[in-house]
């Protein structure tokens, strides 16, 4: 493994072939290699997305375990720096989704403006909560076209373009069904007006 070490520079070099396919026939060291490799692009990328530390070594943990667990389905015919960046790409996206559950009263803050002082009561939170809940079992109860489109826009805030894209359909389609979804929603959360 040391001549391995000294020969694989970049992400992509011809190198970097032989030791993902050492990794995919389990060779712990190879793995090791390869995350000495990638670990600091990984965790900048990660930091430069949340702008914490902490945040940042987490990803990076759960990146390389994923990669660890995935590594054999990876196929030579694409760039290994693209399917890792992908993979950094989702924690990241995951990392955020978790904060939003966690911080969804921010905006409560925002609107009352730039009082400092204000945090919301025990009571505030918990209906901010199971508001947030019941979204997230409306979403869930979506047909899966409909739920990926209102998914990829307003979680992962994708352009129609983007989505079109990622679902191998066009832009129309891609408005179509989140009109759609955006309808099913309206009809399954009427009851929330009232309390909003």
């Amino acid at each position: 493994m040391a001549a391995l070490e000294n020969t694989i520079v970049t992400v992509d070099e011809p190198g970097d072939g032989r030791l993902i396919a050492a990794c995919q026939q389990g060779d712990r060291e190879a793995f090791r290699v390869l995350f000495e490799r990638h670990q600091r692009r990984v965790w900048s990328i990660a930091w430069h997305f949340t702008g914490d530390e902490a945040a940042a070594r987490d990803i990076s943990q759960q990146v390389f375990l994923k990669l660890f667990h995935t590594i054999g389905q990876f196929r030579s015919d694409s760039h290994f720096s693209t399917w890792l960046y992908r993979l950094v790409a989702n924690a990241c996206l995951d990392e955020r989704r978790k904060l939003r559950r966690w911080l969804s009263l921010d905006f409560l803050r925002e609107r009352r403006g730039s009082e400092a002082s204000w945090e919301p009561t025990a009571e505030v939170r918990l209906v901010g909560q199971q508001m947030a809940e019941i979204v997230r079992r409306a979403v869930a109860k979506l047909p899966p076209k409909l739920r990926m489109v209102v998914l990829l826009k307003h979680f992962e805030e994708l352009s129609y373009e983007e989505m079109a894209a990622a679902l191998g359909c066009s832009k129309g389609t891609v408005a179509s069904r989140l009109n759609r979804g955006h309808r099913e929603l309206a009809q399954r959360l009427a009851h929330l007006r009232g309390a909003l």
